[in-house]
């Protein structure tokens, strides 16, 4: 039961960060280092609700997605990855740890590390990882350009 309801608070969260965001974007008047990070977690909200429409509108048109071993573009990950992603999202808890922002101009770079548990059908979970999301503000709205996702076991 507690599970059912974390999913639901997540699922809560998310939607509160995209209307965050909207509002913000609407005023212009967040710092760009915090407007990127509210990209960054409106994209992994927008994940863990199975929102799929929602997380590809903060993907650029032309972004490069790094993930197991491939690259991928909009197109490959909206027929690929994208549904195993939410699906992975959903399934499991992600603590991520603060979100390091680089910017230069309209170009900016955010960094992170998390550990991931808990299971997914009849595998179980427990895995560090480190992420590389490469933004770029186009028309006044940052999008995500590049994603690398990488993870190990934990021991």
């Amino acid at each position: 039961m507690h599970t059912k309801y974390y999913r639901t608070a997540r699922v809560l969260g998310g939607v509160l960060i995209t209307a965050l965001i909207s509002a913000a974007g609407a005023s212009g008047q967040q710092r760009p280092e915090n407007q990127v990070r509210a990209v960054v977690d409106a994209f992994h909200a927008a994940l863990a609700a199975g929102d799929s429409a929602a997380a590809l509108s903060h993907l650029a048109d032309d972004v490069t997605i790094l993930e197991s071993g491939g690259i991928e573009d909009k197109e490959h990950y909206r027929s690929g990855h994208l549904a195993g992603d939410m699906r992975f999202a959903r399934a499991v808890v992600r603590e991520r740890g603060e979100i390091e922002v680089n910017l230069v101009g309209d170009v900016a770079w955010a960094h992170s590390t998390s550990v991931t548990q808990g299971r997914m059908g009849d595998r179980e979970i427990n895995s560090q990882g480190a992420e590389l999301v490469v933004l770029a503000r186009e028309s006044g709205i940052w999008k995500i350009k590049a994603i690398h996702w990488s993870s190990r076991q934990r021991r």
